[in-house]
């Protein structure tokens, strides 16, 4: 029952996808949700969701189908690179905003990148 306590539930989930702060209790989930395996899918399409829910209307104009995706993909697929772009300014500016460290993000990279890194301080930096 524990577990359930430091998730966000309803309401509270969606005002934290879209910029909410959530509890200090509830900060592991945050940083385990912005930091984790998967979070840049999850941040993508949390943010595709409302540009589909305003371009939907547009799929049913009275068109051929050629000119219906023409109204809608212009402007979904700069939305969606422009998300991908930015998320990990969002993220890290959520992480913050939640009082985590922002360098989360960084972390699993540089875990899995750390022979590299190693090996480049040995090889230039004299270490």
């Amino acid at each position: 029952m524990a577990a359930d306590a430091s998730r966000p539930r309803g309401w509270q989930y969606v005002k934290y996808c879209y910029g909410g702060t959530l509890p200090p209790s509830m900060r592991d989930w945050v940083a385990q949700d912005l930091a984790g395996p998967g979070a840049v899918r999850r941040m993508i399409v949390r943010w595709a969701i409302p540009c589909v829910i305003i371009l939907l209307p547009l799929l049913f104009v009275p068109a051929i189908w050629l000119v219906r995706l023409n109204m809608t993909v212009p402007i979904l697929l700069p939305y969606i690179m422009f998300s991908v772009a930015l998320n990990r300014v969002w993220r890290r500016h959520q992480l913050s905003k939640h009082g985590l460290d922002p360098d989360l993000i960084d972390k699993r990279a540089h875990e899995r990148d750390a022979d590299l890194y190693d090996e480049y301080h040995r090889k230039y930096r004299g270490r």
